[in-house]
């Protein structure tokens, strides 16, 4: 009988337990047990026929009739109830009563709560608890008390969390472990053990006044009755009609609630209030914590007002998952009709030869095309496109290769076939426009320009594809950002030129000498109206644009030039030309003799006038910071044109009005300085990189190449815990598998060299480290961190910061050799813009860094090494002799 309800407490999380026969036949004329009763179809007579049992009451009422009523079927159970297999929910006989159970063995629950008159399977993994239970059983004393677990401080119930918790649990004893259990529970039945599952089923509410035995946890206990409230009440039965009503919702939304109540109801004897209370809520899916506060409640208004929150939310769960199913299903349905609505449709048009007929029209569009072309498209084309045509013809409109041959005669009908222009192989030219274009890339244009001049010896343009490969621009030809993402058939057909990162001064001559002028005129703005000072491009290139390339960096420019437009003309300025002054200018003949003024010179003047006539112009930035610009009146310069004498008209014309407004009229330069360069351009995006003026013990600065071109990197090691072989490795700062690599090998070198020159420091093999790379959010791999990690380790092992002013680069082997690295121009412009002086680089770079330009070299330091000793004499002796550039 017990294996029996332990198979039903499998598969039902909890199971609702029969009530005695006596008081399910009584309350059967109860209008409450009526109205249930519709919950299975509108059948009224619910019970009636069938033998009915409960396992325990725990209203005040009926405690002793539930006493009695157990006791009977704990003897019938003895006697018969294994043998003919009818009662397979009776209880285990006990010789006590229940109110006996002054003292119990606490069982912690860690998901829900037990309800009384509720099965549920526990767990139990501490053994001492678990045989404990045993002879609970074995003297027929098989009670004990079901509490909830509380949450760990700062976690949220609503979250689900894995068997972390569950573990946590169960090594605590004692004390801690009454602290974490809600004081309410249920004294619990122990129904069976099978291993380490104890079936419970719920008997009456529990308090817990104080503990008795910390291991296993017993406490004393306070039972719990509902307090007293009367059962004609209005408002309480208007309450429990509504929990019936809402549970009869949910199972028209919900087939799984209906199969958890139709098995549930067939056992419902005494079904009285605060059964129906705890009833909804047990079946619910509200959280834990809602579940102890309708258990913790002894009001039994209030506890079905909290079951009806409970089940109306569930209600509406159901409702909500009913919406989802019926969408997906819509949309299955929609596309399955479309699908065959679009199948019918392609039968009936090749039964009406309709499908043909726009097959044939495809094809006279592209021969139309090709009819004009025809004397001057060669012949070897004409042929591919008739075999693609009639390819065409044969291909289904629904396959994808009809769509590819479309395409493909698409293109080759709207090519210009015959109309040839002619080839212009002036280098001198073409070096004139590179150099007016383009600022820099020597190595790009002189590529360019034995192209031509292999186009001109030969006759004809053809060669190679160039493919620039490098920052986003910069260019014609062919550009990639990284060309690894280059299919190997193309790249194998290109010549890669590799472009590195511009520095700060190539950005400025770019922003200065193209950029600034080509959005100036852009936007209509006159070099005499507008200023951008060194120290704000500067500030633009160091604080906002940083990338390797100068598209943002044009951006940004454009942002400030449209912000001044926009001031300028709210001002009243305009740079149209005056319409009044050009009609008056229009007729004047030029005098003769060397004095003489041209009209286009006339018109040129006029309408620098016009333009220099305006109001004093302010930087478009709050009212405080049009007093600093005021103030700052001596940066700002101001221009007053003048009519010249010379430009005067003939006399007789009465233009001497215009020329006095003219006069004494002032224009206020803007002016963008590093000052103001935050009210164009909003806040600088880019820190300062270098968080150190002297690197720490087991702190060292690296250098690494990124989108950006390239940034200072540091490596930081300290140590967690210290003890004998007691040496591992804890790595944080979201590495890649390459750098993790570089971690591990770091060790083991780092181990090395130690020993080689401190045999007596057991720093490695003592010690665990936990080395991190700034910052978390930003993930980092690559093969170029070896040695920075090295010298971070013995830094730290050796107690000695490294030298000031120091960064390194390099991949090191298990050996101590070290590897070249890329990117050396990106990491040197990263190392200059943080103060570096000295930089350690692999010998094999040294090329490399001599093709550099010399002010990217210029005031640094720098060491080329083969074996990681040379770094550790240059890191950590200021006495080392090795190479310098």
């Amino acid at each position: 009988m017990l294996r029996a309800a332990a198979a039903a407490a499998a598969v039902f999380p909890a199971r609702f337990t029969a009530a005695p026969a006596v008081a399910a036949a009584a309350e059967l004329r109860s209008p409450l047990l009526r109205v249930l009763g519709t919950l299975r179809g509108g059948r009224g007579s619910l019970l009636l026929g069938k033998r009915a049992r409960f396992c325990s009451n725990s209203s005040a009422s009926d405690s002793e009739a539930a006493a009695e009523a157990e006791a009977k079927a704990e003897d019938a159970a003895v006697t018969e109830g294994e043998a003919d297999g009818k009662a397979s929910s009776a209880i285990v006989p006990t010789n006590p009563k229940i109110e006996d159970y002054l003292s119990v063995v606490a069982l912690p629950l860690p998901h829900r709560p037990l309800f009384p008159g509720f099965y549920m399977p526990v767990y139990v993994k501490d053994q001492k608890l678990l045989q404990a239970l045993i002879e609970n059983r074995k003297r027929q004393a098989s009670y004990a008390g079901a509490f909830l677990v509380k949450d760990e401080e700062g976690t949220d119930p609503s979250i689900v969390t894995g068997s972390d918790s569950e573990k946590s649990i169960d090594d605590l004893k004692g004390k801690d472990l009454l602290k974490r259990l809600h004081e309410v529970g249920t004294l619990a039945q122990i129904t069976s053990i099978q291993g380490d599952q104890v079936v419970l089923l719920g008997h009456r509410r529990l308090r817990i006044t104080e503990m008795v035995e910390e291991d296993p946890l017993t406490v004393k206990v306070d039972h719990l009755k509902e307090n007293p409230y009367n059962k004609d009440d209005d408002v309480i039965k208007a309450t429990s009609f509504e929990v019936i009503s809402t549970l009869r919702e949910v199972l028209r939304a919900s087939s799984l609630w209906k199969d958890h109540v139709q098995t549930y109801t067939q056992h419902i004897g005494d079904f009285n209030y605060p059964r129906l209370a705890d009833f909804g809520a047990a079946i619910s899916g509200a959280n834990k914590l809602l579940c102890q506060e309708v258990l913790e409640e002894l009001d039994v208004y209030k506890r079905l007002k909290l079951t009806l929150e409970l089940v109306k939310k569930e209600m509406e769960i159901s409702k909500l998952q009913h919406s989802i199913a019926k969408a997906i299903e819509e949309k299955i349905s929609g596309d399955q009709r479309r699908y065959l609505l679009n199948e019918q449709l392609k039968a009936i048009k090749k039964e009406l030869g309709l499908e043909t007929d726009d097959k044939t029209a495809l094809s006279a569009k592209f021969r139309e095309r090709i009819e004009s072309k025809k004397d001057k498209c060669p012949s070897h084309v004409l042929q591919v496109i008739e075999e693609e045509l009639t390819k065409l013809q044969l291909l289904e409109a629904s396959s994808s290769e009809f769509n590819v041959t479309r395409n493909y005669l698409d293109w080759l009908t709207v090519l210009p076939w015959g109309n040839y222009s002619d080839e212009n192989f002036d280098v001198h030219h073409a070096q004139k426009i590179l150099d007016e274009d383009h600022y820099g890339l020597s190595d790009v244009k002189e590529r360019i320009l034995e192209f031509i001049a292999v186009g001109k010896l030969r006759g004809t343009s053809q060669g190679k594809i160039i493919c620039l490969s490098g920052p986003p621009g910069v260019l014609f030809v062919c550009t990639a950002n990284v060309i690894e993402m280059i299919p190997n058939p193309l790249l194998d057909r290109m010549e890669i030129i590799a472009i590195a990162g511009y520095i700060t001064d190539e950005k400025m001559h770019i922003a200065r000498d193209y950029l600034e002028k080509n959005t100036r005129e852009a936007c209509g703005i006159k070099p005499e109206q507008v200023e951008v000072t060194d120290a704000a491009l500067l500030a633009l290139i160091e604080n906002y644009c940083r990338e390797a390339g100068v598209r943002n960096l044009q951006k940004h420019i454009e942002k400030i030039y449209r912000k001044i437009a926009l001031q300028l003309v709210r001002q009243g300025v305009s740079n149209e030309p005056d319409k009044e002054a050009l009609s008056v200018t229009a007729n004047v003949e030029p005098s003769s003799g060397d004095g003489a003024i041209a009209k286009d010179e006339i018109l040129k003047d006029s309408a620098v006038e016009d333009a220099s006539v305006t109001n004093n112009i302010i930087n478009p930035a709050s009212e405080e910071a049009n007093e600093v610009n005021l103030a700052k009146e001596a940066v700002h310069e101001v221009h007053t044109t003048e009519a010249p004498e010379e430009n005067s008209i003939s006399e007789g014309k009465d233009t001497d009005g215009a020329k006095e407004d003219a006069v004494d009229k002032t224009i206020e330069k803007v002016v963008v300085d590093s000052s103001n360069l935050g009210d164009f351009v909003g806040k600088p995006v880019f820190q300062a990189e270098r968080i150190y003026e002297q690197t720490p013990i087991g702190v060292v600065m690296g250098l690494a190449w990124t989108a950006m071109g390239g940034s200072t990197l540091y490596i930081e090691t300290t140590k967690v815990e210290e003890g004998e072989g007691k040496g591992a490795l804890v790595l944080t700062g979201q590495l890649g598998d390459v750098m993790k690599e570089s971690a591990q090998i770091a060790q083991t070198v780092g181990r090395a060299i130690l020993l080689e020159k401190e045999p007596d420091n057991q720093f490695f093999a003592n010690s665990k480290l936990h080395l991190h790379v700034p910052a978390g959010a930003t993930p980092k791999d690559g093969p170029s961190a070896g040695c920075t990690m090295i010298t971070s380790m013995l830094s730290l092992a050796m107690g000695k910061p490294v030298k000031k002013d120091l960064a390194m680069t390099g991949e090191v082997t298990l050996t101590g050799r070290i590897l070249p690295i890329g990117g050396v121009k990106e990491k040197t412009i990263a190392a200059r813009r943080s103060a570096i002086k000295t930089l350690i680089f692999p010998a094999a770079n040294k090329r490399d860094f001599d093709e550099l330009a010399s002010n990217v070299k210029e005031g640094l330091e720098v060491h080329f090494v083969d074996t990681y000793s040379e770094i550790y004499d240059l890191a950590f002796q200021s006495d080392a002799g090795t190479e310098t550039s």
